[in-house]
């Protein structure tokens, strides 16, 4: 298949620039992957979808402020991008500078720090920080908004381009189908008798590099790290033995689990996973995981537009999007929301 064939038309004023004022009053379009039929919700229906066998997997990373800027000897200014922490003192990060930088360069930072370029990987670079990584971020680092948001980030992004059970540090983009829940939705959960568990994994900012190649099984995905923990597993099982479905919240999650399905072919139930992913889902996937997802909408040609075509089928996905402009709903980070289950061909047989 070819990049263009995931291509759909989206006026700029429907990208959501500020997130809406309450997450719970996001729109939410539900699309049945088995007839694709969409209808138009409020996000604050979407514990009415659910059955108290259904369990719903979040992604609790947590965005830190991944964005600083500083200066070469020459003078020259350079920002920097976390992708990913190596170790308490190393980091892989994107560096926007007029001439890059030179293996053993220096970055003068704030607070008399500085990063030494060891070395790239790709685009890439490797720099050596005089201080915790981590900590020197939380301090001086800026929340890094996606490169569709048109403006500077904000005190109340701080809050708000976050999830509310946000707990592991090391994004560098928010999960975002997860800003839709709050109290209120939480509450709503609980009383239904719907459960809930955690993955982590550590969104890097080349979730939002374009697709370079025509033909989509020529791309190559970038790296991430992932965690699925035990107990995680387990209450999945429960689920599935219960009869209920699981419920990814997020393009991650379906990554997360799916990486893990994966790494134990032929298991029937999914197995504990602590590493690395580079999975790319298109259309052809068989989902093992996974029996329905939350989802925001998604950029024309990106990989996870690819991932939920997969999922509910191309056509049927592009027609809801044709919908969703045509209905004016907002899109990507900070816009609604869609809940997707699947076609017939998108799951393994039971």
């Amino acid at each position: 298949m070819l990049r263009t064939d995931f291509h759909f038309e989206l006026p700029q004023e429907l990208i959501a620039q500020r997130p809406a004022e309450v997450r719970s009053g996001s729109r939410l379009l539900t699309l049945d992957g088995l007839s694709g039929a969409f209808a138009d919700r409020q996000f604050r229906d979407f514990p009415a979808l659910l059955e108290p066998r259904d369990l719903l997997v979040f992604n609790d990373t947590r965005v830190i402020p991944a964005r600083v800027f500083g200066v070469k000897d020459s003078g020259g200014r350079v920002e920097l991008l976390l992708e990913r922490v190596l170790t308490a003192d190393t980091a892989l990060v994107h560096v926007r500078a007029s001439k890059g930088l030179r293996e053993g360069a220096i970055v003068r930072l704030a607070a008399d720090q500085n990063a030494r370029m060891l070395g790239r990987q790709d685009e890439l670079f490797v720099l050596k920080f005089s201080c915790d990584v981590l900590a020197f971020l939380q301090t001086h680092g800026q929340i890094p908004l996606p490169p569709y948001i048109d403006r500077s980030a904000e005190p109340a992004d701080q809050e708000r381009y976050q999830t509310v059970y946000a707990r592991a540090p090391g994004a560098v983009a928010a999960p975002t189908a997860g800003l839709h829940f709050d109290d209120a939705v939480f509450s709503d959960l609980r009383s239904r008798g719907i459960g809930h568990a955690f993955v982590t994994l550590h969104v890097g900012a080349g979730t939002f590099a374009p697709m370079r190649s025509d033909d989509i099984d020529q791309h190559q995905m970038h790296s991430e790290f992932l965690e699925v923990p035990v107990r995680t597993c387990a209450a999945i099982d429960a689920a599935r033995a219960a009869g209920g479905r699981v419920i990814a919240v997020g393009t991650t999650v379906v990554r997360s689990l799916e990486t893990a399905a994966g790494a134990a072919p032929g298991a029937d139930r999914i197995a504990p996973y602590q590493g690395s992913t580079r999975i790319f889902i298109k259309p052809g996937y068989t989902f093992r995981a996974v029996d329905a997802m939350v989802t925001n909408f998604h950029l024309p040609e990106s990989t996870l537009l690819m991932l939920c075509s997969a999922f509910v089928g191309r056509e049927a996905l592009l027609a809801a999007y044709a919908h969703a402009v045509r209905a004016r709903y907002r899109f990507f980070s900070y816009g609604d929301a869609m809940f997707l289950t699947p076609s017939r061909t998108a799951n393994k047989p039971a």
